[in-house]
């Protein structure tokens, strides 16, 4: 059986960004991921706005052309898939990663489609750049698994009108509360925190401040969701137990990494940060062979690293192979 030289778990700019520095460096490189192409960014809101500009979410030197001084989500998803194209990417999308064998060289890695038909794939190398998308945080209540509940804010119109609850105080709540004020609906924004997020975005903070001490945007700060009905949220703070109507309930409570993939794979995490264990020069991991890229290198931190940072990992990590493998071939001559 044919044998990759890496193979990138994750399709994301981060796993793409290492597979063409891989394609770059002469290697022959395998991307998996278990929905489609950068499918963190096609679940991001339809007409989300890029925080940066868009040289800064570039990979492989191919330019990111935007006629607005901040990429939209749909303009990223063609870049990417444009970029993909151009390096000739091998992809396997919709193929889940059910395990991780082997070692260093001679890893076999095992999916499953979304067909339920399993697929074996060899590699001398694993780089894991999964993100975090995925997994949301969640809140552990009664409710929170009803059909009316999401994780994710895709558009408002739908809601036109009607009694929406927003949980959460950092960026996706902040955004989601406007959008859907914006359309009409009627906002109901509920913080755990006494206040918003310190990271939320700078354009984004004076606004939802405004639309909240206007009442545009209802708002209850230092306030915990004990229960979620098919019409109501039922929240209690200092001032005890209210009732709130809700025809939708957006839970935007943060997301994290699969924790419990990157601990299949042997890789030690700290019990507090969630940090794995790695050589910060090469990001290898202490399984040898096995690399770590993106947003899991944080951990629970997850604000600390973005597709701007993290698109550099893949180069990180392909030099350190590509140096390896000259001073293997030196040692050998030698």
């Amino acid at each position: 059986m044919e044998t990759y030289d890496i193979i990138c778990i994750g399709a994301g700019p981060t796993g793409l960004a290492c597979a063409i520095e891989a394609r770059r460096a002469g290697m022959r490189p395998l991307v998996i991921d278990k929905g489609c192409l950068c499918n963190s960014i096609f679940n991001y809101p339809v007409n989300m706005v890029f925080f940066t500009t868009p040289e800064l979410l570039e990979i492989g030197d191919l330019p990111l052309v935007s006629p607005a001084e901040k990429p939209t989500r749909v303009e990223a998803l063609k870049y990417y898939r444009k970029a993909a194209e151009h390096y000739e990417l091998e992809l396997r999308l919709y193929e889940l990663v059910l395990r991780v064998q082997g070692s260093d060289g001679k890893f076999v890695v095992t999916t499953r489609s979304d067909k339920g038909v399993e697929h074996q794939y060899h590699s001398r190398k694993i780089a894991v750049a999964t993100g975090y998308y995925d997994l949301p945080n969640l809140l552990n209540i009664p409710g929170e698994d009803l059909p009316h509940v999401s994780h994710y804010y895709t558009e408002p119109h739908e809601y036109w009108n009607e009694n929406v609850v927003v949980i959460g105080g950092r960026n996706s709540a902040a955004e989601a509360a406007l959008d859907l004020y914006r359309n009409g609906a009627k906002v109901m924004l509920v913080h755990r925190d006494a206040q918003l997020g310190p990271t939320i975005k700078y354009w984004v903070r004076p606004d939802i401040e405004n639309r909240i001490k206007a009442a545009q945007v209802q708002a209850m700060f230092e306030t915990h969701v004990k229960q979620i009905t098919r019409d109501e949220v039922i929240v209690t703070n200092g001032a005890g137990e209210k009732r709130l109507p809700a025809r939708r309930v957006f839970a935007l409570t943060g997301y994290h990494p699969d924790f419990t993939f990157i601990e299949s794979l042997g890789v030690r995490l700290d019990p507090e940060t969630r940090k794995p264990a790695l050589d910060p020069n090469t990001l290898e991991s202490n399984v040898p062979g096995i690399y770590l890229a993106g947003v899991v290198i944080g951990g629970r931190h997850t604000s600390e690293i973005f597709i701007e940072n993290g698109r550099f990992h893949g180069k990180q990590i392909i030099n350190a192979l590509a140096g390896k493998g000259r001073a293997e071939a030196t040692a050998a001559r030698g």
